[in-house]
């Protein structure tokens, strides 16, 4: 039997996440996640692709925003602003999204980090970023600032099936997945089309295409080459190295760790 092993959340887009036990699950994805982003003085997204020394920001969701720590920076307590200054912002250049400035303190904590200028921004319920229409299942889709799409899914067992060729084994924070399933055959949720996990069904429309975030250890920055030197000997697609799948969320409802998985098309 196919059962969800574990909850992923990212407050902030490319900073560190959590686990969870349980989380309501939205049509822009996961409650709470990936509604933060930093943005250089342009309003374009700042990632792991530009500094990975963000893998160890670690924002704690609290009732009024976040709690941020980072190595040799003092905690920062922030509370969510939902009606200041607004901006556009650019996740990819064919997005425009207007996001509120979370304000002078914010900017200046992250800027202080990074040794660069940047500024922290939250979509708002107002705010609508469309899924890519040639694979979105309604045109009301949407996502929220993680790169493409609202929900990524993956299995253990396709972890364990990489790990097996890999001289040194990786955690599956590498690939920053939300839903992480376990009890079915490696890669086999590359097939699955729609599936339900206790109150949510699922779309998985794409297969996700991976990038040089997945080389750079989370708890170190140190970057290498795997895995995408060896996923590039079996998992190669269209050019790109293929892990997990991305999904939209059909009904919204309530996800819980240990959960069944049902494959329904």
């Amino acid at each position: 039997m196919t059962t969800l092993s574990t909850l992923y959340r990212y407050p902030i887009k490319a900073c560190r996440g959590h686990s969870l036990d349980e989380v309501l699950v939205e049509r822009r994805g996961l409650e709470r996640d990936r509604r933060f982003l930093l943005v250089d003085p342009e309003g374009v997204a700042v990632t792991q692709r530009n500094d990975s020394a963000l893998a160890l920001v670690a924002p704690n969701l609290t009732d009024s925003g976040l709690d941020l720590s980072a190595p040799n920076m003092p905690t920062l307590n922030l509370t969510l602003s939902t009606e200041g200054p607004s901006r556009r912002v650019t996740v990819w250049s064919s997005d425009n999204i207007k996001a509120i400035d979370q304000g002078d303190e914010a900017a200046q904590w992250f800027s202080s980090y990074l040794g660069a200028p940047v500024r922290l921004v939250y979509m708002p319920e107002s705010s609508i970023r469309r899924v890519d229409g040639r694979y979105a299942v309604r045109p009301s889709d949407h996502v929220s600032f993680a790169d493409g799409y609202p929900i990524l899914v993956a299995s253990q067992e396709s972890l364990d099936d990489l790990n097996a060729r890999l001289e040194t084994p990786l955690p599956m924070n590498r690939f920053r997945p939300n839903v992480v399933v376990r009890g079915c055959a490696p890669f086999d949720e590359d097939t699955w089309k729609r599936i339900r996990i206790g109150e949510v069904e699922l779309a998985l429309v794409k297969l996700c295409a991976r990038c040089e975030v997945t080389t750079i250890d989370q708890a170190t920055t140190v970057q290498g080459k795997e895995p995408l030197k060896t996923m590039s000997t079996f998992r190669r697609r269209h050019g790109k190295a293929m892990f997990g799948v991305n999904a939209i969320p059909l009904t919204e409802g309530q996800l819980r760790v240990g959960d069944q998985v049902e494959i329904l098309e």
